[in-house]
């Protein structure tokens, strides 16, 4: 791509623009949350809106480019080298700034530290990193992963995987005893004991898993037209993984199409969707979620006009999702993964995209929409040519379907309550319990602010939210949760709207 096609670009996970030579402290995070991500370009003399090349004076280049080699180095911890040099573009000159993923992350602000000052990019944002974020980053610096780590709060004498073994038996002919639980890493000795990695307690039904992984769950919903305010079914799917796949994949076929085609003197059934494309996608978002995300959990959504399928964790930086025919392999679970291709249950490494976009030149109706909405990767199969149909859903509603709205509160599927403060902490705390980093972090602050500090109190002092550990209010482990009077309040907004 050249630089003029790049000017082309939105600002991004990858891109950004500045017009001047930005704040030491704007111009630090930016640099920081690149090297923690993908990378990233960022471009000097370049307005964002409207998009026009303004040019820098010929006469500060140098001067410029030395400024922003000091801030980096002076204010970026560990050290940062990034690439600067000086473009031309219709006569104008620019100063372009070339990060590279750093290969000792995190990355911090000197003056607040690592806790305080790790920053990653969201979007086209800088966003203060969160414990969770940062102990993932550490992981990927040790290449190891989170489903590997052995789970030290439970105990594998009193764990039941007889439900696992008897699918491995069915699916590979061998038996899955301790040895073979060794060698796929879902042991591990700890102390002279074996534990039971975060992958096993994953793919086990034993109420541990739920106790420990309450987030680790698909929401599914059926909708009533383009919008989440009626529901038409939903279902909570919480099982092993391994189920929860088949059983996302099965409430997708309950609610979409099928039709009849004719070919030669033969007709045909066809769905109206790309079905093994979705089905990979569920696949994926199931073996590649962020399990370390706190508070998030897959959901997949039918509409009227779309499937939409939302995984917690960002898209890995290895990974273009734009050149999807090239056999991309990157892995985040690096026990989960490996099982479910020893099961047979996914193909050769690399091969899913591919096997998406071949499915979709069978479909030339259906386009792919991809994006990452947060700390989520959002996949979505839409239906190009819909047109609505609004009395069919003035017509369901008069029929006394249940609110959409109340539903996607509990299940998290963004609603759209009011706007105040109060009122979106607690749509936020209807997805489960969450720290008040969690809780910026879902609001899409970069810090914890004395205006949400004052709002929090405000919904302890009234009863609506409590504390999960009443009895330390300064915890570091401290979260928040909603009482009966909190869910109870958000349910009459949810009725109020409808």
């Amino acid at each position: 791509m050249d630089y003029k096609q790049l000017l082309q670009q939105p600002e991004g996970r990858r891109l950004e623009f500045k017009a001047s030579l930005p704040s030491k402290s704007d111009l630090s995070k930016t640099i920081i949350a690149f090297a923690n991500d993908a990378g990233g370009v960022l471009l000097i003399g370049v307005k964002e809106s409207p998009r026009e090349i303004s040019g820098l004076p010929e006469s500060d280049l140098l001067a410029l480019e030395e400024k922003i080699s000091n801030l980096i180095f002076d204010n970026c911890h560990p050290i940062i080298s990034p690439e600067i040099s000086i473009l031309t573009i219709d006569e104008k000159f620019l100063i372009k700034v070339q990060v590279h993923r750093g290969g000792n992350v995190p990355y911090y602000l000197k003056s607040k530290g690592k806790n305080n000052g790790s920053y990653i990019r969201v979007g086209s944002s800088n966003r203060l990193a969160t414990e969770d974020i940062i102990q993932e980053m550490e992981r990927l610096k040790r290449n190891i992963s989170f489903d590997s780590e052995p789970n030290l709060e439970s105990h594998y004498a009193d764990l039941n995987v007889n439900k696992l073994k008897t699918v491995y038996e069915q699916k590979t002919g061998e038996k899955l005893d301790d040895a073979a639980l060794k060698k796929l890493h879902l042991l591990k000795k700890h102390q002279n004991t074996l534990k039971p990695t975060n992958a096993l307690l994953l793919l086990c039904d034993d109420p541990v898993k739920s106790a420990i992984f309450p987030y680790a769950k698909i929401e599914c919903g059926r909708f009533l037209g383009t919008t989440v305010d009626t529901f038409i079914d939903r279902k909570t799917l919480e099982g092993n993984l391994i189920e929860q796949v088949e059983m996302a994949y099965e409430f997708v076929l309950r609610h979409i199409n099928q039709s009849a085609a004719t070919e030669g003197v033969y007709t045909q059934t066809r769905w109206q969707y790309p079905v093994k494309a979705i089905r990979e996608t569920i696949r994926n978002a199931v073996i590649h979620r962020d399990y370390s995300l706190t508070g998030k959990d897959i959901k997949i959504a039918i509409y009227d006009d779309m499937v939409e399928i939302t995984s917690p964790g960002k898209l890995l930086p290895s990974i273009e999702f734009n050149n999807m025919e090239a056999r991309q392999s990157d892995i985040r679970n690096k026990v989960i993964a490996p099982f479910f291709k020893h099961l047979g249950l996914i193909d050769q490494w690399g091969n899913g995209l591919k096997l998406i976009a071949d499915e979709l030149k069978q479909y030339p109706g259906i386009g792919l929409r991809w994006s990452e909405v947060g700390l989520q990767f959002q996949v979505q199969f839409v239906i190009n040519d819909f047109v609505a149909a609004p009395a069919k859903i003035e017509e369901a509603k008069s029929a006394g379907l249940e609110s959409g709205l109340e539903s996607g509160l509990e299940s998290g599927l963004e609603p759209d309550i009011e706007s105040t403060l109060a009122n979106r902490i607690l749509a936020v705390l209807l997805k489960g319990e969450q720290s008040k980093s969690q809780i910026a972090n879902n609001l899409g602050h970069t810090s914890i602010s004395s205006r949400l500090n004052l709002r929090i109190n405000e919904l302890l002092d009234q009863q609506f939210i409590a504390r999960t550990l009443p009895d330390k209010p300064n915890s570091r482990l401290q979260q928040y949760r909603l009482t009966d009077q909190g869910k109870a309040f958000c349910v009459r907004k949810g009725s109020n709207k409808t």
